[in-house]
């Protein structure tokens, strides 16, 4: 179905944290120098900015394509979410896992089948950074199904479906990780399957900032490093259903 978009923005960001995908914090600093070793003499840099770099907010960056699924009748039947993740993210996989070893951004088709499904096995408790609501009433979304994953420009591309049951006139789709570890920016149309159009409402992005920045100031020094509010939602984009009567 078409969409209506009655606000747009362009976000210079394009997936999970790296506990969801257990990744730990030092495996990642380490990395960032490892790898700016063998591709660029940032050795220093990275010496430098390590201490800094663990309380940097956002750390993940992924695009994120919606496609909700509606039946004849105006149910929500679920939503496929497709993550692109940044390349940079991307190449902390590759080693991670021992792929890529040449550098070229590119894996053999074995690769592609390890990888899949790399970003689905939650922690428990962990909603997958997509939410839907119905009248302010959340609307359980199910497991994760994959469907696919690829690589495009050194950057890994996965898509999974995740069932749902509810009305979908109303409904209003938002993704976003509360912690804003993770930084997700809605591209393209957001599709519809079904007797339904999507329209998007953007978020505030100045008032999201003004917010985090009030919020970390009134921190106390001493929990600034443990303690980071959960703003997530405020940079998030809205997606809301339409159906015809």
């Amino acid at each position: 179905m078409d969409q209506e978009i009655s606000t747009a923005h362009d976000i210079a960001v394009p997936p999970l944290s790296f506990v969801h995908h257990g990744v730990e914090a030092a495996q990642v600093h380490r990395y960032i120098c490892f790898m700016s070793i063998l591709r660029a003499p940032w050795l220093a840099f990275c010496l430098i900015f390590i201490p800094i770099a663990g309380q940097a907010h956002p750390h993940v960056f992924i695009d994120t394509t919606l496609r909700a699924v509606v039946d004849a009748d105006g149910t929500f039947k679920g939503l496929e979410v497709e993550w692109a993740y940044d390349d940079f993210y991307s190449l902390l996989i590759f080693a991670d896992l021992g792929m890529d070893s040449d550098g070229d951004g590119r894996l053999r088709d074995d690769e592609i089948a390890r990888l899949d499904g790399f970003d689905l096995e939650w922690i428990e408790g962990y909603e997958g950074d997509s939410y839907a609501r119905q009248n302010g009433v959340p609307v359980s979304l199910g497991a994760p199904e994959s469907r696919g994953t690829r690589v495009e420009g050194g950057r890994i591309i996965t898509t999974h479906f995740r069932a749902a049951e509810a009305p979908a006139a109303g409904l209003e789709i938002k993704v976003f990780d509360p912690t804003f570890y993770t930084a997700y920016a809605l591209v393209g149309q957001v599709d519809v399957e079904g007797p339904c159009t999507a329209s998007i409402e953007a978020a505030d992005l100045d008032a999201a900032y003004t917010s985090l920045e009030e919020l970390l100031y009134a921190t106390p020094e001493d929990q600034a490093t443990d303690y980071y509010p959960e703003v997530g939602e405020s940079f998030a984009d809205t997606v809301m259903l339409s159906c015809d009567s």
